[in-house]
């Protein structure tokens, strides 16, 4: 890892070729990503990467550059490179704008069990573990899938603000996959367990349940019959159900997409936008949380950051860039995939609080619709807010009751439109884990609600 007098050099470089702001992201990272299907080890990696990311900012634009090469020769060569794009060969920033860096600040927190010291063949026994439990759950199960990951990442982050600090993270996860099979068709489910901790993360957890839940969800889709399409009402259950606020509504949240006016929300503060019930939220400070860092990758402390309030827009997740463009300060949401990408503004765990109904009581409350148990994936155009999401388990709903499984259904619609349809919010909160893909490459996010009701949406399927 380079050192503060080098760090110093590559900022001051920065501001005497053309910048007014600039930021240094050192990155060492260890990971190790295993995927087996049944007993075959499909892919099987352990590897190390190394890297310097060097931000300049000239009012409103930046530049970006990057290397694994961290000679003194290299970095400042590249920078004065990159700092080309403003065309302007000197600064006014040359005696002043620069504040020397202060003392290191750490945000480390430690896990009890490195993934960079635990035996590979520990990692396998957990795999291996939950997929005979899989296996087990029923004979119409022909296969397990789990791809299981880890990553131990040390980062230093460094600007001309005085921002000096350093930050160590941990995250794990396992993605379960089951393949049942009846009367000739195969159907999957799937669920995907993970957190902010280390190895010990698997001490902790029911490695069995995480094996039958998949090979459950499987064997109930393998049976069911496609989905009705239409408009009805629509019960998301609570946890990674989430993710459908997330694409619908969160990126147009994020200031990458408000800032250029290219959001539904742009200029809506202080609005109502969604129902009186409904409160969104973003956190990244959620201890041990799957989407959570200490500090965000551009050094700015996570934080709760309440966007919609009782229906009211209320905010939005800022990175430096677009705190500049917006005039409003960061919200700790500056984040990007390793030090090969720029940082912008992205969701950490995004979730609807909860509300005052149980889960049990929407359901008795809705008299025909469909009851969605998890969601495959999803996207969204931030510009129009339009939306869809594939469902892979779901029921429908008949007389207040959970009646028969359904297949092959979609969630289709606007953001805009959805939130002011909430008209049920629960009481069980739930955030799940999961992935975003964006600007500033894949993330990982937390997703969760508790039961929340959509009185009428478009739902598509087969007639």
């Amino acid at each position: 890892m380079i050192g503060s007098n080098l760090i110093n050099k590559i900022l001051q470089t920065a501001l005497d070729n053309g910048g007014d702001f600039a930021e240094v992201f050192v990155e060492d990272k260890y990971n190790t990503n295993i995927t087996v299907n049944n007993d075959v080890i499909d892919n099987g990696i352990v590897a190390k990467d190394y890297g310097i990311g060097i931000r300049v900012f000239s009012k409103n634009n930046y530049v970006y550059t990057y290397s694994s090469n961290d000679s003194e020769e290299n970095l400042l060569n590249i920078t004065k490179e990159v700092c080309k794009a403003f065309n302007s060969k000197t600064s006014n920033n040359k005696s002043n704008g620069f504040i020397e860096l202060p003392q290191m600040a750490k945000s480390v927190i430690e896990a009890q069990k490195h993934f960079s010291k635990t035996l590979y063949k520990q990692k396998l026994d957990v795999i291996n573990q939950v997929i005979s439990s899989g296996k087990a759950y029923d004979t119409a199960v022909k296969r397990m899938l789990v791809r299981y990951l880890d990553q131990e990442q040390h980062v230093i982050i460094a600007n001309t603000d005085g921002i000096y600090k350093e930050d160590n993270r941990f995250k794990t996860r396992m993605i379960v996959s089951a393949f049942a099979e009846k009367n000739g068709e195969l159907q999957s489910g799937y669920i995907g367990p993970g957190a902010a901790k280390g190895f010990e993360f698997y001490d902790e957890i029911d490695l069995n349940y995480y094996g039958r839940e998949a090979a459950r969800s499987a064997c109930v889709i393998a049976g069911a019959k496609y989905c009705p399409a239409g408009q009805m009402a629509v019960v998301v259950d609570n946890g990674f159900g989430g993710l459908m606020f997330h694409e619908a509504c969160g990126h147009s949240l994020e200031a990458s997409s408000v800032a250029k006016g290219n959001s539904e929300f742009s200029g809506k503060l202080g609005q109502k936008v969604a129902s009186d019930i409904l409160t969104l939220v973003d956190d990244g400070s959620i201890d041990k949380a799957w989407g959570s860092l200490g500090i965000d990758d551009e050094g700015t402390k996570t934080q709760k950051n309440i966007l919609i309030e009782n229906g009211i827009l209320k905010g939005y997740m800022i990175d430096k860039l677009n705190s500049r463009i917006m005039n409003m300060p960061p919200t700790g949401s500056g984040r990007r995939e390793s030090y090969k990408y720029a940082p912008t503004s992205r969701m950490s765990n995004t979730y609807i609080e909860a509300g005052k109904h149980s889960k049990d009581e929407i359901i008795a409350n809705t008299e025909k619709g469909l009851f969605v148990k998890s969601i495959n994936a999803g996207s969204v155009n931030p510009l129009t807010g339009e939306f869809n999401f594939s469902v892979s388990e779901a029921y429908l709903i008949e007389n207040g009751k959970l009646a028969e499984p359904v297949k092959g259904a979609t969630l289709i619609g606007t953001g805009g439109s959805i939130l002011k349809l909430v008209d049920m919010v629960g009481d069980n909160l739930s955030i799940g884990q999961g992935y975003c893909y964006a600007a500033s490459g894949a993330l990982f996010i937390g997703a969760g609600q508790p039961t929340v009701r959509i009185s009428n949406m478009t739902v598509g399927g087969r007639k």
